[in-house]
């Protein structure tokens, strides 16, 4: 549209103090003459812009004129850089927003601005592996959750279904995205490469105003992992082993007391008792599990197999 090349045009110009309509057109990506215009038409609009012919010559504010975005901090915007940087390399409208924001800051926090934009590079391809295209319905259905629309799912789950639901957000996990969404039967959580069509409605999407998508979704995950691992174990050992078991359970190993001499008691889950025992199979006496017998009965079943094959 062509306001928002005026207002690029603009931010450009304060950005960078004078600007050629041929440099206007390659970073705005269009032609010199349509450039050429839109200089022409903020000068009649009364902007303070005024061409300086000749070599060196070229478009800028009178008297330094400019724009500023209040109420922004030095480090503050550098987290915003810093956040964003990574996606304009693809997303189009991410670069033209920080063009424009570029402009908007005070000259003093430019520089910083900069490099932080530059700073982080997000290569989410694994190695030897393609870069992961988003789902198709990823743009559809982030447009409903901005417009606040309700959508018509055609979700293909055990089976495939239909059915309206009031999309609150999407979420982008381990590059695998659903969508939270408010449903007839309460919240509901869908995975959009899951999803065969999406159609917004002109319904308005019942979305609750105290809503915080970080804690819906920190809800979702405690609940799936609840699901997937519903045996747990507690098991004893020193306290400088804990990191280590940590890293083996993950969210699955939770501190649940201190016991004396620097000792600690954790409770570690999995969906099977063979399961915990394998994990902790390699430990020996550097644990003890105090139950369930379960566990405890694969621990032996495991020892004695070792003792048999190796003793």
């Amino acid at each position: 549209m062509r306001a928002d090349r005026l207002v690029a045009t603009l931010l450009l110009m304060q950005t960078r103090g004078r600007v050629t309509a041929g440099e206007l057109a390659e970073e705005l990506e269009i032609s010199v003459a349509t450039a050429r215009r839109d200089l022409e038409a903020l000068s009649a609009a009364g902007v303070p812009v005024y061409p300086q012919p000749g070599r060196g010559g070229g478009w800028q504010l009178v008297g330094g004129a400019r724009t500023d975005l209040s109420g922004l901090t030095s480090r503050e915007a550098q987290a915003l850089f810093l956040l964003a940087g990574p996606a304009a390399a693809i997303a189009p409208e991410v670069k033209s927003a920080l063009r424009k924001l570029m402009g908007a800051l005070p000259g003093t926090f430019r520089a910083d601005a900069e490099a932080a934009a530059d700073a982080v590079f997000v290569d989410q391809a694994g190695w030897g592996e393609r870069p992961k295209d988003r789902p198709p319905m990823v743009e559809a259905l982030r447009d409903a959750v901005i417009a606040r629309r309700q959508v018509r799912l055609t979700y293909a789950g055990r089976e495939t279904s239909e059915r309206l639901v009031d999309p609150w957000g999407l979420v982008d996990k381990d590059d695998v995205w659903y969508l939270v969404a408010g449903t007839d039967k309460g919240r509901r959580t869908f995975r959009v490469d899951r999803v065969v069509a999406a159609e917004p409605t002109d319904a308005v999407a019942d979305r609750p105003s105290d809503l915080e998508l970080a804690k819906v979704w920190e809800e979702v995950v405690e609940e799936v992992e609840r699901r997937r691992s519903p045996l747990s174990a507690d098991v004893v050992l020193d306290r400088r082993y804990l990191r280590v078991l940590r890293d083996r359970f993950g969210r699955h190993c939770e501190l649940v007391g201190e016991l004396p001499g620097d000792r600690v008691r954790v409770r570690v889950a999995a969906p099977a008792p063979i399961m915990i025992a394998q994990e902790l199979a390699g430990w020996g006496s550097l644990v003890d599990v105090e139950g369930p017998e379960s566990v405890r009965a694969e621990l032996a079943r495991l020892g004695s197999e070792l003792v048999n094959q190796y003793g």
